[in-house]
């Protein structure tokens, strides 16, 4: 699939790409990457700093038992968000993608994705989604349930990024359903990660079953496998 982005958003992804963009900017010869883009010493600094902040805390959160916190969570989005910002700011991937001396490697890169290069690197899905849906439940009342969808390489909820919205199918009952598409299952989706659902507040006190899979409106062919049965209790 195309890429949507060209900082990535989510931790795991976004280490390399910071190691990748420091270390590229600083290579070389005979002028270092960053002058021949024109990428300022002030630019190149605060890119550095970002990455010597972020390295201590992404090693804490590759430890999920003893020293992955929501606090060290926490930090490391706020570092993305800041790098984000400050290229929307300086135009730094801007810049390098009309530079007259970019290169396809400088592309490749920096991830932009633009014009020849674009055409040469866009490509069609063509294998199903293996990536299962990992969910949290969660009853608010009145027959209101909320969901947050998460794939194993992200600490928030969100679209996988194969996908565009995720897929449930549940009933309501006392007995749990064989499968997904069992006789009686009713199926819906969300494009957002995150949501609430609603399946009647005269349901309160029942049992609800529920399984989850990622899922490409496009390409319904090619959806994830679903995940085991989820069961709440509605009220």
């Amino acid at each position: 699939m195309a890429v949507q982005t060209r900082i990535p958003r989510g931790i795991d992804s976004f280490d390399p790409y910071i190691d990748r963009m420091v270390t590229y900017l600083q290579e070389g010869t005979p002028l270092p990457n960053a002058d021949r883009l024109g990428i300022s010493i002030d630019e190149i600094q605060f890119l550095s700093s970002q990455k010597n902040e972020w390295k201590p805390l992404y090693l804490k959160y590759t430890d999920k038992k003893n020293t992955r916190t929501t606090a060290v969570i926490d930090q490391l989005y706020y570092i993305i968000d800041q790098v984000i910002a400050y290229d929307q700011n300086r135009h730094i991937l801007d810049r390098i993608a009309v530079s007259p001396n970019s290169t396809i490697v400088d592309m490749e890169v920096f991830n932009i994705r633009k014009g020849a290069l674009q055409k040469t690197t866009r490509s069609v899905q063509t294998k199903s989604i293996s990536e299962p849906v990992s969910v949290t439940l969660q009853p608010l009342g009145g027959g209101i349930i909320s969901a947050k969808c998460y794939s194993s390489s992200s600490a928030r909820p969100g679209i996988f990024d194969e996908a565009d919205s995720v897929q449930y199918s549940y009933c309501i009952g006392t007995t749990p359903p064989a499968s997904a598409s069992a006789e009686g299952m009713t199926r819906d989706l969300s494009t957002k990660g995150s949501f609430n659902f609603q399946v009647g507040d005269h349901n309160g006190g029942k049992s609800l079953y529920i399984y989850f899979r990622w899922y490409n409106t496009k390409h319904p062919e090619l959806a994830g496998p679903w995940c085991s049965v989820q069961i709440i209790w509605i009220t």
